[in-house]
Parts: structure tokens; C-alpha cells; sequence
């Protein structure tokens, strides 16, 4: 399983057509590194809200998912007035980890109960 990093992402970005447009200016690393490692071991997720083809919620585990090649659903959702597109190619991948490891923890608790696996088999499955 490979490490991404900022320039597999945005090479993947500059060189696929991606279906669904961006509204965030920022997105981070390791979030996006941490949800291809689950989704490449076969961990699933909730959907992503998605309003026609605007991305409203789930940008890290969109990206993820176009990396692992996994699937996820999308949910229609309601934009709001403010939503603005961001071009892919100007988003700003961030290197610095958005999660503490308490938020972190608190997600792989997470993550195991939606797979309905214990969060040790979880961690196991992510060495």
C-alpha cells in the first residue's frame, strides 16, 4: 500500500477527470493518507453530500476514494449561498495533521462501528 503524499494527489488530480467539483480551498494530507489506508484494506464509509455535482461534505474521503479506487455513495444534499467552487488543481494540500490523536482514536471507533468490527480489529487490519 503506498503513502500519499501532496504530489501523488495533485498528480492524480492533473492527469484524471474528476466528476465532482471542489468547495474547499484546503484539504489535508494525512486525513486523506489515513481514509485510502482504510478504504484500501476494504473499510466503507458514510456517503459524501453532494449537490448536483458540488461536493458540500466529504472532500478527504472523495479524494481518497478516487486514489484507492473505491467506490463511495454519494447523498444529495443542499448547498448553501455561500458555496463557491474551487478548481482542483488551486487546491492548498495541507502537510500538517488537522486530527489529534484523541480525534483520530475517536474516528477508528468510529469507522469500526459503521464496518461492525472491534477497533482492534480495525488497528490490526491497518498494520
Amino acid at each position: 500500500m503506498k503513502k500519499i503524499t501532496q504530489e501523488l494527489i495533485q498528480k492524480y488530480l492533473a492527469e484524471n477527470k474528476i466528476e465532482l467539483r471542489c468547495t474547499h480551498a484546503k484539504l489535508c494530507v494525512p486525513i486523506i493518507d489515513r481514509l485510502y489506508r482504510k478504504m484500501y484494506i476494504g473499510i466503507k464509509f458514510s456517503g459524501i453530500k453532494v449537490d448536483e455535482d458540488l461536493i458540500c461534505d466529504g472532500h478527504h474521503r472523495y479524494v481518497a476514494s478516487l486514489l484507492a479506487e473505491f467506490p463511495i455513495e454519494s447523498v444529495p444534499f443542499n448547498k448553501t449561498s455561500a458555496t463557491e467552487v474551487i478548481d482542483w488543481k488551486s487546491i492548498t494540500f495541507e502537510e500538517e495533521d488537522w486530527d489529534s490523536p484523541k480525534d483520530i482514536d475517536r474516528l477508528n471507533q468510529r469507522d469500526a462501528d459503521f464496518n461492525n468490527i472491534s477497533i482492534e480489529e480495525l488497528v490490526k487490519l491497518l498494520k
